[in-house]
């Protein structure tokens, strides 16, 4: 070859590099309402970027989970392996090259990565000088007007343009969400009346005034119901934002409503450096609201607390690094990795989902259907919020969307809206059992209405007269609550000392008892756990209480109303063990 043809050979290859490396734009999004630009990042700030690469088989493991989540398929409870849902999530291996070469152009290693165990997450940690080349951009320090919380974020970002089909998401880059508890601020923590129920006392009117785990075992029918400590079975709460499970408290607790579990305890399982402060003035309420009445009503089936480091707020004075990332996504690549996760687990944290980029809502929901193939039953709160936004007060709320048209629309929650996960809103009082007015409730703007809930759904949609909410809400999207339980005024133990909490985020926990107890049933008659729980429960609407009274206002309405049999303020209804426990074992 001569020289003048090898020159031009390079060149051509240097100009089809160059073509090749043009960055066009991935994802951009308006400034967030509610969120003010406060400064430029610092140069030096670390970030854990976060690189979805495609998953080309999800739609078959979807197929899969819908198959062995219906009662009616021949496949019914065969979950699959660990390593099964890994291969049908895995991204083509030109995917990973392609990643993999460009972040070598940055220097980036493969010593310098963490890739999930289907390789469909690449996980880099580098400063924001570095993040912003790479993706051609500037970060900001942005400020919550309401909370103060400080996040890292940018509204846009590009990558190369070959990579653009090779790359579903990266993250933290544009997601606003806060991943707050959901817990009513309104009714939140006020002195606990005396407790009038003991643990073998009957339903009485004391349970108008404070809830505990006889009243929940008494107004679902659990009666005497003894699961068993040894079939395999097991129930797990997360916990973030130091929110710390306290052992002492919890002993109290079994103390007074639960004493053939004192001298019992918790597992404790560290994410992402979680920590397990056991001093009374680090007792979370909502660590401690999970645990005592999910494991107290679940007793004595194997229980675990995950403790979740890492809190998005960045404190923009502070000159050291910290990383800014969603804890959520840690605790999800954690449990995914387990070989055994827990077979029914509660989470009472969440946002308004239009906080969360659609393509992100969708990848954490993938993961989410990944446990459900596997057996895993996920419950989340549906929210505190009525059909409105993180505004706990339905007079205060504004509920204007976030992409640049300020429209006014009712705020569905995430991850409730992801419909593979069972949402739980929230109800109060017994004889009759009401909606409570916080309970969340809606339809999502991401995720189509599953084939599960259509018959359902459809059927109140058509109690609404015409008109109604006309352009607040999706009538096409995921419904949300699926279920509901008691929301309002449970006795929890704190510092030792008794308080009244409410909000969905003890809604949830509360019908994640029940599951664990569904499961024992199963388990016991040589039956797989349930897993994905809502094909099942939309087909068995006669195991639940339905709820006929009252409603979830917000955004400047009365919101919806709970009618007979499903509605978008307590779903199909609160569980009644007695009648399901005969229900599930049929299948």
């Amino acid at each position: 070859m001569h020289l003048s043809q090898g020159l031009f050979l390079l060149s051509a290859l240097g100009v089809a590099f160059a073509a090749s490396s043009t960055h066009e734009v991935k994802e951009s999004v308006n400034p967030p309402r509610g969120w003010t630009l406060h400064s430029v990042a610092p140069a030096h700030h670390n970030i854990e970027l976060k690189i979805g690469l495609p998953q080309p088989n999800f739609p078959i493991l979807e197929k899969h989970l819908y198959e062995v989540s219906d009662p009616f398929h021949e496949r019914y409870g065969q979950h699959l392996t660990k390593e099964e849902v890994e291969a049908l999530v895995a991204p083509h291996q030109e995917s990973v090259d392609l990643v993999s070469e460009w972040l070598a152009t940055h220097d980036i290693r493969e010593s310098d990565i963490q890739r999930s165990p289907a390789r469909d997450w690449v996980t880099i940690k580098v400063p924001v000088r570095l993040a912003e080349k790479m993706l051609d951009t500037t970060y900001h320090v942005w400020v919550h007007d309401a909370s103060g919380d400080s996040l890292v974020r940018t509204t846009s970002y590009s990558l190369p343009k070959h990579l653009h089909e090779h790359v579903d998401v990266i993250q933290p880059t544009t997601m606003f969400s806060r991943w707050k508890a959901h817990k009513s601020t309104i009714h939140d923590v006020s002195p606990a009346p005396a407790s009038l129920t003991g643990p073998n006392a009957k339903i009485d009117a004391s349970c108008n005034s404070t809830i505990t785990i006889s009243c929940l075992q008494q107004l679902y029918n659990v009666g005497n119901y003894t699961p068993s400590a040894d079939v395999g079975n097991s129930i797990g709460i997360t916990g973030y934002l130091e929110q710390f499970a306290n052992r002492d408290d919890l002993q109290t607790f079994y103390a007074e409503q639960r004493p053939d579990a004192v001298g019992t305890t918790f597992n404790f399982v560290s994410v992402n450096g979680g920590l397990n402060n056991q001093s009374a003035d680090a007792a979370g309420v909502e660590a401690n609201l999970d645990v005592q009445f999910a494991f107290g009503l679940s007793f004595p089936i194997n229980s675990t607390f995950f403790s979740t480091g890492g809190r998005p707020p960045f404190i923009p004075d502070i000159g050291t690094p910290e990383d800014t990332n969603e804890p959520y996504t840690e605790w999800l690549d954690f449990i995914l990795a387990q070989e055994n996760p827990p077979l029914a687990i509660s989470t009472s944290y969440g946002d308004d989902e239009q906080t969360v980029p659609e393509n992100f809502a969708r990848r954490a929901c993938a993961g989410f259907a990944q446990l459900g193939a596997r057996g895993v039953s996920l419950m989340f709160s549906s929210g505190d919020g009525g059909v409105g936004d993180g505004d706990d007060n339905p007079a205060t709320q504004t509920c204007l969307t976030n992409d640049g048209k300020n429209q006014t629309k009712f705020i569905p929650g995430f991850p409730a809206s992801c419909p593979f996960v069972t949402a739980v809103g929230g109800t109060e009082f017994i004889e009759p059992e009401i909606a409570v007015f916080f309970s969340g409730g809606g339809f999502s703007n991401f995720f189509a209405r599953p084939a599960y809930q259509d018959e359902a759904v459809k059927k109140f949609l058509d109690t609404l007269p015409p008109g109604t909410f006309e352009g607040l809400f999706n009538p096409n999207g995921r419904a949300i609550p699926d279920v509901a339980a008691q929301g309002e005024r449970f006795r929890v133990f704190l510092a030792g000392e008794a308080i009244s909490v409410a909000g969905t985020s003890a809604s949830s926990p509360a019908f994640t008892g029940i599951v664990a107890l569904l499961n024992d049933v199963r388990l016991k008659a040589g039956k797989p756990p349930l897993g994905f729980l809502n094909p099942l429960l939309y087909t068995i609407p006669e195991g639940f209480n339905d709820i006929t009274i009252g409603n979830n206002p917000g955004c400047g309405t009365e919101g919806f109303t709970a009618i007979p049999g499903w509605d978008a303020v307590t779903g199909l209804g609160t569980p009644n063990f007695g009648k399901l426990k005969d229900l599930v074992v049929g299948y």
